[in-house]
């Protein structure tokens, strides 16, 4: 089973109980900084059982006022204790100095970053720190986005083929995102258009895929992690198959939680995938 899923509270229990087959389960860092308490003790029992991926939310690596140094630290010392397979966060911008404030504020969301050489130097620079600090390489996730930039330079594939190159960090290959924003966009072919998104990264950049519901209100398509995989997304996921072959791959479900049972159903039409466009299941 290369597959996994995010472990989110509501199913702690379940999980613990259970002890489904699975390739791995994937936690958010920030959830675990506590140096102590009942979450912590969760997360290592299950760590016997699993192995876990750390996906962070809080890097902000993309932010040109820098790393929040706590959070580094923090971090640096939870991936010490649980020894994660793999260690990711956004392409996101959060931090920043605001004019007429001497402090660095945050702004609590995965806000989107310019695609150019000055953003790409930025993100360059902040991953070679985080990987430095955690001594191991990181994955950056592509995001959904909701606003249209303006003064791209480099087009998102080639802004993640070129941080892969210059930091030897890997892709996060959220394949929902980019269902999200071809919708988004108003493609005339959205899985077409997210096809060529996957065609234009260079084999070997991508270390993982996230898989994920979404909100479509019509005006606008939500990321909300609310639902099960849509069909469009899993047709993109077989495309990213084909290209890249199998990788671990985590089916995210963070709001409107569904029943265990139904979550573990969504991972194992993963492992089916897998087996169906490659002919043979992949390798976690």
């Amino acid at each position: 089973m290369s597959s996994g899923l995010g472990w989110r509270q509501p199913h702690e229990a379940a999980l613990l109980v259970e002890r489904p087959a699975l390739g791995f389960i994937e936690v958010h860092s920030e959830n675990f900084f506590g140096l102590g308490g009942a979450a912590l003790a969760s997360l290592m029992a299950a760590r016997g059982h699993y192995p876990v991926s750390l996906h962070g939310v809080g890097l902000a690596l993309g932010s040109a006022a820098g790393l929040d140094e706590w959070h580094l630290s923090r971090l640096a010392a939870l991936v010490e204790r649980v020894e994660p397979v793999r260690v990711s966060d956004h392409a996101s911008f959060a931090r920043a100095v605001l004019p007429g404030h001497a402090e660095t504020v945050h702004g609590s969301d995965l806000l989107p970053i310019a695609f150019n050489e000055a953003s790409l130097d930025i993100m360059v620079r902040h991953v070679q720190q985080v990987q430095e600090r955690l001594r191991r390489p990181l994955l950056v996730e592509n995001l959904s986005a909701y606003l249209v930039r303006q003064g791209d330079t480099l087009s998102e594939p080639a802004f993640f083929n070129a941080l892969a190159r210059r930091t030897g960090c890997s892709l996060l290959l959220d394949v929902n995102n980019l269902m999200v924003n071809a919708l988004n966009s108003g493609a005339a072919d959205p899985l077409g258009a997210a096809c060529a998104w996957l065609d234009a990264i260079e084999p070997g950049v991508p270390g993982e895929v996230h898989l994920a519901g979404y909100n479509d209100r019509g005006a606008l398509v939500i990321d909300d992690h609310g639902s099960a995989v849509r069909e469009p997304v899993w047709a993109l996921y077989r495309h990213a198959l084909r290209r890249f072959g199998a990788l671990p791959t985590l089916v995210e479900w963070d709001t409107d939680l569904p029943p265990f049972a139904d979550l573990l159903a969504e991972v194992r039409r993963a492992d089916a995938c897998v087996i169906q466009t490659l002919g043979h299941p992949g390798h976690g």
